[in-house]
């Protein structure tokens, strides 16, 4: 029984480890003239002092809300969904483009005619004076275009066949486009599913600082349960050693035999392992109180207050929380967020059914030129304002499959939040049934250690005049010794369990 309490204070802080990891105290850059926090004016404090800083329940959460990576990777989801939400909304608006481009042709294109080319180039070639071209009225050749002479055995033998050459060696383009939707009611639905995400985000964050206040309650109690086991061994070691003083001098006197010497000695060699222990178990408390905190392991900290402090929680009725509401829930919470967007999802892909609209507006230069002299290129614009606008018709059964999925998720996520609330329900019972069972413990074991006090300083007066065996003394302490670590033990149980509570309901229990 000596060695039950300390062994539950260290499982007690080793399974308060897994919920969080340690993370490095970096102090923040500061300005000169820029005020810091209290969170900060303590953290240096510790960092630098020789001595541990004292900090209560309220600045330990202070703290934890301040540097547990945990709830600063929460509020970093906050963000992030924000910007999502923001980048959504920007679709609303126009979407611009400027573009530019430069072609060089390799092998030009060739263009057929349903007529005979020949004619053209008689046209064209032979019929002046010289041989120059002569083009009728009204006629022109397009730029790029370049027809070959009909006259020339060699043009009809050529690889082009009789067809025309289009288009010059180099073209360059450059111009700005615009876009801008008028219609479209699947974006419309997708704004409000990341106003949704961002509302999870928060509901997360929320999560994860009542978990971390959780963890850091049950850290900062557990350190005090370790310390007061520490004083109850220390108080058993300190009157093991006075009775062994004691049996001592009755041996020098010959009044008690070496077998109750030995007796008392061995009762002091017993003491001193539980106090280590002990010991050994405010460090780890401390380790485990550091690591939720969220700053470095060896930074002088330390808890203020007595266990006994926490004890006039225990002093209202439980049974007010019978009917305990759960729509504070963070899980609940997060489930019902879950499920409008699912809900949302659904109504998306039904919208993908529907036509959408678009504006559309384009403006552009163009150049085509064989050579590289830029300063007689002739630039020519075009541009054109429109809609755009897309009726679905067919997409091989992939809307009406996107459809049935989100219906299934959707009601996987309703099944889940009715399971999950008949758990958390079990989990609010068995915290306030603990609850009532360490007041009940408390309040039997501060009787029995009223009593078992009595019954050592009783003992003790006898030992001391002769009349009581060492035996009797030590039964006396024993059972002393117990009754106190069953009183600390009722208290930090019950704060353990009010905690979780706490956490379960998503609110502060009324003191």
């Amino acid at each position: 029984m000596k060695k039950t309490v300390v062994t539950t204070v260290i499982v007690a802080g080793t399974l308060l480890a897994s919920f969080s990891a340690s993370a490095q105290y970096k102090a923040d850059a500061n300005t000169e003239d820029a005020p810091k926090t209290e969170v900060q004016t303590i953290l240096e404090e510790a960092e630098a002092a020789q001595t541990p800083v004292i900090i209560t329940l309220e600045q330990a959460l202070e703290i934890a809300l301040s540097e547990n990576v945990s709830v600063k990777v929460a509020d970093m989801e906050i963000q992030r969904t924000g910007y999502a939400k923001k980048g959504a909304y920007a679709a609303l608006y126009p979407q611009i483009d400027a573009s530019g481009a430069y072609q060089r042709t390799i092998k030009k294109q060739v263009m057929y005619m349903d007529f005979d080319m020949s004619s053209l180039g008689g046209m064209l070639g032979g019929g002046g004076e010289g041989g120059e071209t002569e083009l009728p009225d009204g006629v022109e050749i397009p730029d790029g275009v370049e027809i070959p002479d009909s006259g020339s055995s060699a043009d009809k033998g050529s690889s082009n066949g009789g067809g025309m050459e289009v288009g010059r060696w180099n073209t360059y383009s450059a111009g700005v486009t615009a876009a801008m939707p008028l219609v479209n009611a699947q974006l419309w639905k997708s704004l409000k599913i990341s106003g949704l995400d961002v509302e999870l985000a928060v509901e997360k964050a929320r999560s994860s600082r009542l978990e971390t206040v959780t963890q850091v309650k049950n850290a900062y109690v557990a350190t005090l349960m370790a310390k007061e086991a520490f004083n109850v061994y220390k108080d058993v070691y300190e009157n093991a050693v006075r009775n062994y003083d004691e049996a001592q001098k009755k041996f020098d006197a010959e009044k008690i035999s070496e077998m109750e010497l030995l007796r008392a000695k061995t009762s002091v060699a017993n003491a001193i392992p539980n106090v280590y222990n002990a010991e050994s178990s405010i460090i780890l408390a401390l380790w485990q109180l550091k690591a939720v905190l969220g700053v470095d392991l060896d930074m002088n900290l330390d808890v203020a207050g007595k266990l006994e402090d926490h004890a006039q929680q225990m002093f209202y009725d439980v049974h007010q929380h019978d009917s305990v509401s759960l729509d504070r829930n963070t899980t609940m919470k997060q489930l019902a967020i879950q499920s409008e967007m699912l809900a949302e999802t659904i109504k998306l892909q039904k919208y993908a059914n529907i036509p959408s609209l678009a504006l559309a507006f384009n403006f552009s230069m163009n150049a085509m030129t064989n050579d590289f002299n830029f300063s007689e290129y002739r630039w020519t614009p075009y541009s054109y304002v429109g809609l755009s606008l897309n009726i679905p018709i067919f997409a091989g059964g992939k809307r009406y499959n996107q459809i049935r999925q989100a219906k299934n998720q959707y009601e996987q996520v309703k099944l889940q939040a009715d399971n999950t609330e008949r758990q958390l329900m079990i989990a609010v019972r068995q915290s306030l049934n603990t609850m009532e069972m360490n007041m009940k413990s408390y309040y039997a074991a501060q009787n029995a250690v009223q009593s078992a006090q009595k019954a050592y300083d009783i003992a003790e007066a006898a030992y001391r005049v002769g009349r009581s065996t060492l035996i009797e003394l030590n039964d006396a302490q024993l059972a002393l010794t117990q009754s106190r670590l069953a009183e600390s033990q009722a208290i930090y149980n019950f704060v353990i369990a009010k905690s979780q509570l706490e956490q379960t309901i998503g609110q502060e229990l009324t003191k």
